[in-house]
């Protein structure tokens, strides 16, 4: 019923920039939180930037003064801008979005956790 569809990933050298793009669509009804994490191989998967419906942020650590996250709620759309990419930037970014959509005429389902399918972002050094 539901689906987030990332963009924007890709090689780019050390220092460069990228934009990704989540896209959410379907019966959706609301859309409270959104955020990007990412996982490099072997590690866990981290919160990188969330905003809330409201637009306020936060960001891990790692990322502060680098990467800015936005969002379009007319277009249920959350962005992720990324500058100065380090090497250690590499990894699979997934959308998450915590959502309520419709099943059925006065049902709906609030999902916490909704995530899209990743998309791969490496830094070459």
């Amino acid at each position: 019923q539901v689906q987030l569809v990332e963009s924007g990933g890709g090689l780019v050298q050390a220092g460069g920039s990228l934009r990704l793009s989540c896209a959410a669509s379907g019966s959706i009804f609301s859309i409270n939180a959104m955020g990007w994490y990412r996982q490099a191989p072997g590690k866990q998967r981290e919160l990188v930037a969330a905003i809330n419906s409201g637009g306020s942020t936060n960001y891990a650590d790692s990322v502060k003064g680098r990467f800015t996250i936005s969002r379009d709620n007319a277009k249920n759309t959350v962005y992720l801008q990324m500058n100065s990419l380090k090497p250690e930037d590499t990894a699979v970014y997934y959308c998450n979005a915590d959502l309520v959509y419709t099943i059925a005429i006065s049902t709906r389902i609030h999902e916490y956790d909704y995530w899209g399918q990743g998309t791969q972002v490496t830094v070459s050094s």
